[in-house]
């Protein structure tokens, strides 16, 4: 996301098309270019911006370059979940570090907030999503996802084309469709935007009703595709 300014002009313009999102929340990092933003229809009953995260690589101390956006969304009155949104270091390369590295150090920082709010709630509400700029077998995003009681549930859309049949090597993903993002330099098509679920939150996730949207001329704002996840809220 650019300035708050775009961000106003962006809710606007889905507004005057019948999509209000009254509910926002914007953050700058170190980046004064791109920033993270959410906007919701649902309130937003807390904000946690992460502004100021950094690490040491090769002994030198690097920030968080855009951040991380935490927010509480009350969904109903007895359902409330922590959303964190990310947009890691591309895979530009870059004179002052490895890229990889510097992905992968803010991968661990984004992890490292995750299980702190494991720590404090073992059964805590969490939607972990955004560009993480790699692919899932990558380190980076393998970092994010965790593993043992607390690994995140990777919800993994797809394009809703009919695709149904199970992939003949059982160690891989069904066949589906689910890119996410467009490279035109390489005319690639990778998976590197994720909506990712803690278990206490994946248990209100509605499986058939998540994918990547296909639209006509969907590169026409970005070189990204939307994707939808689906909760229920039955259970609670």
């Amino acid at each position: 996301m650019g300035s708050t300014n775009a961000l106003m002009e962006l809710r606007g313009s889905l507004k005057a098309r019948g999509l209000d999102f009254p509910y926002w929340e914007h953050v700058q990092g170190w980046d004064t270019n791109i920033h993270v933003a959410v906007l919701s229809r649902l309130p937003i009953v807390a904000c946690r911006p992460h502004t100021n995260d950094n690490f040491l690589l090769d002994g030198r101390r690097f920030p968080v370059s855009r951040g991380f956006a935490e927010v509480d969304i009350r969904a109903a009155t007895n359902f409330t979940f922590t959303l964190i949104a990310a947009h890691l270091k591309s895979r530009r390369p870059v004179p002052e570090a490895d890229e990889s590295q510097l992905r992968l150090q803010e991968a661990k920082t984004l992890r490292g907030i995750v299980d702190e709010h494991f720590k404090a709630d073992a059964n805590a509400k969490l939607i972990v999503l955004g560009d993480f700029n790699n692919v899932k077998n990558s380190d980076s995003t393998k970092e994010i996802i965790g593993r043992g009681k607390f690994k995140l549930t990777d919800t993994r859309p797809a394009e809703r084309n009919g695709d149904n049949t199970p992939n003949e090597i059982p160690r891989f993903e069904p066949r589906n469709v689910t890119w996410t993002h467009y490279y035109g330099v390489e005319d690639t098509y990778s998976r590197i935007d994720f909506i990712l679920l803690s278990p206490a939150m994946a248990r209100d996730w509605v499986t058939n009703e998540t994918y990547a949207l296909t639209i006509p001329n969907w590169g026409v704002g970005s070189d990204h595709r939307p994707i939808v996840a689906t909760f229920k809220m039955e259970n609670n």
